[in-house]
């Protein structure tokens, strides 16, 4: 049966990314209608979530947020559809990444980068950068439990200059990267939730106990890598930029904790300057904390 549906579904998303954008964003704001208006999906999380997020709003201003960032849902699903068939020039254009010079100094020097972000604006289309920069382009994701689908996106990701690595083979493709001497740019997400039984670290994240995962952290400071946070903006439908900032070039002069501290403070600055783009329908609270995990 799973096959069948991934069958069904591929044959869609290749119909989606033979037809124009205006049609493709007719066909967003029809889904917009179905899926916020008549399904109601998940929109009970949405709501909790930014209510508990944003609790100096007025309920006006929580429904205007979460029609908003119903409408980008749906336009980051025909983008994504769109990404999977898409020529490379045109899936090329749809994101542009601004002040590359810094990896191309560092590649000349032999040094790796780590690259943070969240799942804000389309995430998908960091992988992207593998086409513009010298280093490997590692993509650290979590698995999917639909083989056909996971195997349909590393395709993408390989065809566009990205190396999919699964979240566990992340120290295996570093340390391969580096016996061989190929300087890399490990992209890993901020904003994943742990396993309850792998959380070690709670903070404070939009106004709410949040557990967090070390390894951006740990990574950095046990291969002496410097930490960029990629911040993604929405231009207009379909179309992103991307700035780079440098959070530390020097993680191993940080005390524990702060390093994990600086990149959530920076994605939470982001979410609240436009909160619409960030992935509200995620159950990112989910667990709650226990006394004697560290928090700060």
């Amino acid at each position: 049966m799973s096959k069948i549906l991934f069958s069904l579904f591929y044959g869609f998303t290749w119909l989606i990314a033979q037809i124009p954008n205006r049609l493709i964003f007719v066909l967003s704001n029809t889904t917009f209608i179905a899926i916020y208006h008549l399904a109601g999906y998940r929109r009970k999380i949405v709501r909790k979530n930014l209510i508990n997020s944003f609790p100096n709003k007025d309920i006006a201003e929580i429904i205007s947020i979460e029609k908003a960032y119903y409408r980008h849902l749906c336009d980051l699903f025909f983008e994504n559809f769109y990404l999977l068939h898409a020529k490379k020039q045109n899936a090329l254009n749809r994101c542009r990444f601004n002040n590359l010079e810094v990896f191309h100094k560092i590649y000349a020097e032999g040094k790796s980068a780590i690259l943070v972000s969240g799942h804000y604006g389309n995430w998908e289309l960091f992988g992207l950068i593998g086409k513009h920069v010298q280093h490997a382009s590692l993509g650290v994701y979590k698995p999917l439990s639909n083989e056909h689908f996971e195997v349909m996106m590393n395709n993408t990701r390989k065809r566009f200059g990205g190396i999919p690595v699964p979240m566990k083979d992340t120290l295996r493709a570093i340390v391969d990267c580096n016996k061989k001497g190929q300087p890399f740019l490990l992209g890993l997400v901020g904003d994943q939730t742990p396993p309850a039984k792998h959380i070690q670290y709670w903070t404070k994240f939009l106004n709410q106990d949040t557990p967090v995962y070390l390894g951006i952290e740990k990574i950095a400071q046990k291969f002496d890598l410097p930490v960029y946070f990629c911040n993604m903006k929405k231009i207009r439908r379909g179309y992103y930029e991307v700035d780079f900032e440098l959070i530390t070039d020097n993680p191993r002069l940080l005390k524990e904790y702060e390093l994990t501290e600086m990149h959530t403070r920076r994605l939470e600055k982001q979410i609240n300057e436009k909160p619409e783009f960030w992935l509200w329908s995620h159950r990112r609270w989910k667990h709650k904390p226990k006394s004697e995990t560290p928090t700060l």
